[in-house]
C-alpha cells in the first residue's frame, strides 16, 4: 500500500522490504493518539478557560497555576513527570489496599499526558476566543432569558469558535507532531515504527524520510479540514480586507 503510494507520487526509491504494514499500523496508532488528546485538551481547554474567567478566585488560581506550569516546562519532561508519577502513585494504591498490581497501558498514558499537557494552550486559545466575543451578545442572550448553558451553546461558542480556530489549527499541528514523543514511554507509533524499520533494514534515512512524508499527509488533511471549519464559521461574517 505505501509502496504503490510512493511509487506512484515518485517518491520511493527503493521497496519498503515489506515494513509497510508495520508502517500503517504507527500511522493509525499516531492518528488515534493525536484524536484522542484533542478530545482530552480541547475539554481541559474549556474548563481552564472558564476558571480563569471566572469571578471566584479558588477557580481562578489553580488554573493559572496549571497554564504557567505546563508551559514554562518542556514537553519531553513533563511527559515522563506525569507518566512516572502515574505509575508510582497507582503502585502506591494498589500496595496500600493489597491490590493486585497494575500497570498503565501506554496507550491510555500517551492520551492523559499529551492531552492534560496541551489542555493548558488551549486554556489560553479559549480564554482569548471568549473574551473577543462582544459583551453585549451575552447580555442580549440574558435579557432574553436563556440560561447560563444555553448561552454558551447558542451565542457564546458559535462565536468564540470563529476566534479560537486559527490557535486550535496551530495547537493541533504542534500536538500532532508531538505524539512522536510518546515513543520514550514504549508506544508503537509512527516514528517508533519508522525506526524500527530503518534499523532492521540498515535504512534509516530513507524510514525516517517516509515517516516525514505522511506527517506531511495528515497535517495536509488537517489544513483542508481547518479551512473549512473556518469557513464554516465565518457565515455570514466579512472577511478582513489584505
Amino acid at each position: 500500500m505505501f509502496d504503490d503510494l510512493l511509487q506512484h507520487l515518485g517518491l520511493s526509491a527503493f521497496s519498503l522490504r515489506g515494513f509497510g504494514p508495520l508502517l500503517l499500523q504507527g500511522t493509525w496508532m499516531t492518528i488515534k493518539l493525536s484524536f484522542m488528546s484533542l478530545l482530552v485538551a480541547v475539554g481541559l481547554g474549556l474548563l481552564g478557560a472558564s476558571a480563569k474567567l471566572s469571578s471566584v478566585r479558588m477557580l481562578r488560581v489553580p488554573a493559572q497555576a496549571y497554564t504557567t506550569l505546563i508551559r514554562g516546562v518542556p514537553d519531553l519532561v513533563l511527559m515522563l513527570l506525569i507518566f512516572y508519577s502515574l505509575q508510582t502513585w497507582l503502585t502506591s494504591l494498589t500496595d496500600y489496599f493489597e491490590w493486585e498490581y497494575i500497570e498503565i497501558n501506554p496507550f491510555a498514558a500517551g492520551v492523559i499526558t499529551l492531552g492534560f499537557i496541551y489542555g493548558a494552550y488551549f486554556t489560553e486559545t479559549f480564554r482569548g476566543a471568549i473574551l473577543a466575543v462582544p459583551r453585549g451578545q451575552v447580555e442580549a442572550a440574558t435579557a432574553y432569558g436563556l440560561k447560563r448553558f444555553q448561552r454558551f451553546r447558542f451565542v457564546v461558542f458559535p462565536q468564540m469558535m470563529r476566534f479560537a480556530l486559527p490557535g486550535i489549527g496551530n495547537n493541533w499541528m504542534v500536538m500532532l507532531k508531538a505524539t512522536a514523543l510518546v515513543s520514550i514511554i514504549g508506544l508503537a507509533d509512527l516514528v517508533k515504527a519508522a525506526q524500527d524499520a530503518g534499523k532492521s533494514s540498515y535504512q534509516l534515512f530513507y524510514f525516517l524520510v517516509v515517516a516525514a512524508f505522511i506527517y506531511l499527509l495528515i497535517t495536509s488533511a488537517s489544513n483542508m479540514v481547518l479551512r473549512w471549519l473556518e469557513r464554516r464559521y465565518n457565515v455570514g461574517t466579512r472577511e478582513a480586507i489584505r
